[in-house]
């Protein structure tokens, strides 16, 4: 690497004070990076934990609903299902970790209020609805989590760029810089040092 700049005391101050601003700034953002790392695992288990969780309760749901549409006949599950409202009752915000905005998703969770007469029902079909209810719930988790870990991996990955161009680029440069000036400046001051003696020398005789 070729070191392009004037071998000057200032210039070496220059240097040095880059060299240890490069030093620092690669340990802040070697720290960010693993906090970001350890944030984004714990995401990624808790999204597993949360798929199992919905699997399992949208497992649940069908049976449910398949002995419903046994018992009642699929036509008239359909027809009642018309009667169940939409829900999107919900917010989104953002909380910040390290600097990146994490999405949160506010909601109020409701128990199941029956919308259809119980007469012409039975308890699967309560069952089903409450499962599928509950599946609701979790798939808010889910989309906020699974962002989430969307967002912090965009973090790191920036992060990572700018880490590497500080490790391998910048500080080798600001050391290489300083190691050329220290040198011709010390092959200077020995030169000076000698020419001075000569003097000295020359003087006395």
């Amino acid at each position: 690497m070729a070191v392009l700049i004037a071998p000057t005391k200032s210039n070496l101050i220059k240097a040095k004070s880059s060299l240890q601003l490069s030093k620092k700034g690669f340990e802040l953002l070697d720290k960010k990076r693993n906090v970001l790392i350890k944030e984004m695992m714990d995401f990624v288990n808790k999204s597993k934990n949360i798929q199992t969780e919905i699997y399992d309760t949208i497992a649940k749901a069908y049976e449910s609903l398949q002995i419903a549409n046994i018992i009642l006949g699929v036509k008239d599950v359909e027809d009642i299902s018309y009667s169940v409202p939409d829900d999107e009752s919900f917010e989104l915000l953002l909380k910040s970790v390290m600097g990146v905005d994490i999405p949160t998703i506010k909601y109020q969770k409701h128990d199941v209020i029956p919308t259809y007469g119980f007469f012409y029902t039975n308890s699967a079909l309560d069952a089903a609805r409450v499962n599928f209810n509950e599946v609701k719930y979790k798939i808010y988790k889910l989309a906020e989590i699974e962002n989430s870990i969307f967002k912090l991996a965009k973090e790191i990955e920036k992060t990572q760029k700018r880490t590497n161009a500080l490790q391998h680029i910048q500080i080798p440069k600001y050391k290489e810089q300083v190691k050329y000036i220290q040198e011709v400046l010390e092959e200077k001051e020995r030169e000076d040092f000698f020419r001075l003696k000569k003097l000295k020398s020359k003087k006395k005789k």
